[in-house]
């Protein structure tokens, strides 16, 4: 039996502001980033989100990221990994107050944006967020792009970590994403995207940008929800994976950083 995760950025709305379809997109996934006030988000928001979660039984996990909320978190910021560190454990504390009190486990935590693409490249910046992680709480998994620095963090500070893929975007041969800059970085044949996603659960490989298959380990899939296009694409890749016999879960399965 396959087993995987369907992960999803909510909680991004920000006072007034409205982001994404927070209470639709919940009703189809396992598991939720949600936004720590950083990049997107704020304190209501938070206690929101994370009580939605707990009613569809929807595990809970961090979304920092860099103090940007101008640029949405998206900007390279230049910041050392004592200053990355930093960042992330803040944002957990207060992350991890609204949980506590909600009598809510924090099962991951995933950087956003540009900290999560810098950190997948950077091993000093990886392990400056794992030892954020593993400082709060060793039990707390890191989910990072699949192949890159973030695993190999978590993996010598000694926690757990989930290799994530994205259902609709292309990929290096590296195993990096295609720079969103780039002609064919985003697939729109919802087709492909499903059959892919179902490719690298069951096969373990993706066809690259070049044309050559290489080996993608998919323990989380990350699936966007803002707008109705991308809400039903979250319901047709959940229909799809069950109809494969593909069991969709939080991220229980995982009980090493070496699986």
């Amino acid at each position: 039996m396959f087993k995987v995760d369907l992960n999803s950025d909510i909680g991004e709305s920000f006072g007034a502001w409205k982001m994404g379809m927070d209470e639709e997109v919940i009703k189809h996934i396992s598991s939720a980033n949600i936004a720590c006030g950083w990049h997107a988000g704020d304190p209501l928001t938070i206690a929101k989100t994370m009580k939605l979660a707990n009613e569809y039984g929807v595990e809970v996990g961090a979304h920092p990221g860099f103090p940007d909320l101008l640029g949405f978190g998206r900007r390279n910021l230049s910041a050392s990994p004592d200053e990355v560190k930093a960042y992330v454990k803040y944002q957990l504390g207060a992350f991890y107050a609204f949980a506590k009190t909600a009598g809510i486990a924090i099962q991951h935590v995933k950087p956003h944006g540009a900290m999560y693409n810098m950190a997948g490249k950077d091993i000093k910046l990886a392990v400056a967020i794992a030892e954020a992680v593993k400082e709060l709480d060793e039990e707390i998994i890191l989910m990072g792009l699949a192949g890159s620095k973030l695993i190999e963090a978590a993996e010598e500070v000694g926690i757990r970590s989930a290799s994530e893929v994205f259902a609709d975007r292309a990929y290096e041969e590296d195993g990096s994403l295609v720079a969103r800059t780039k002609e064919g970085a985003v697939i729109k044949d919802e087709e492909l995207a499903i059959k892919r996603v179902v490719g690298m659960i069951k096969e373990g490989r993706v066809e690259a940008v070049t044309g050559k298959m290489i080996p993608v380990k998919c323990q989380s899939i990350c699936v966007h929800g803002d707008g109705e296009k991308a809400l039903a694409f979250v319901r047709r890749i959940r229909q799809t994976l069950t109809a494969e016999g593909i069991e969709i879960s939080g991220l229980d399965f995982i009980s090493t950083s070496e699986d």
